[in-house]
């Protein structure tokens, strides 16, 4: 088996996430719920997204798929008629262009309300990523558009805090 075999990685899934961040929908979204846990190997970051309370599809053949990235905000505090505004930009700390940004991740895809996803990175470490926000946008990256892909509004934010009992 390679290094990088699921046989690998997938022990760390079982153990405590050394971050996570508590996702909770805008004031538009109010049923979203879930958690981003992040999990630091010696191959880069475990992502794991759980999301319960997206959108539903209005029509056969467009389910939601949903944009997900890191920002460099601190705060998910809702304001005004934009939703979670100090968000900020997406997490760029090289400045590069999108969708090279350490914070750009894949997509989440709806499954009736449901989303689960796992993603291995090596574009930050989880110490690089605590006390910043985790966002769920209302449509997919396009991975093409600059600055953010054109990922629509914010619909749900969460931010990302070292867990009990792990290190510094």
């Amino acid at each position: 088996m390679s290094p990088l075999s699921s046989a690998h990685l997938l022990p760390a899934l079982r153990g405590n996430p050394q971050a996570q961040a508590r996702i909770t929908g805008s004031r538009s979204f109010p049923d979203i719920t879930g958690w981003v846990r992040f999990y630091q190997t010696d191959e880069g970051v475990i992502v794991y997204a759980e999301v319960s309370g997206l959108p539903l599809a209005g029509q056969p053949c467009q389910e939601r798929i949903f944009g997900f990235h890191i920002h460099q905000g601190a705060t998910c505090e809702n304001g005004g008629e934009e939703p979670f505004p100090h968000a900020m930009s997406h997490y760029n700390p090289k400045n590069c262009a999108h969708p090279y940004h350490a914070g750009d991740l894949p997509p989440l895809f709806g499954n009736n309300g449901l989303a689960v996803s796992a993603v291995l990175t090596d574009r930050f470490l989880v110490d690089d990523v605590i006390g910043k926000v985790v966002i769920l946008h209302s449509h997919p990256d396009d991975f093409t558009t600059q600055p953010s892909g054109s990922s629509g509004t914010k619909i749900a934010c969460g931010v990302i805090q070292r867990t009990a009992g792990s290190c510094d």
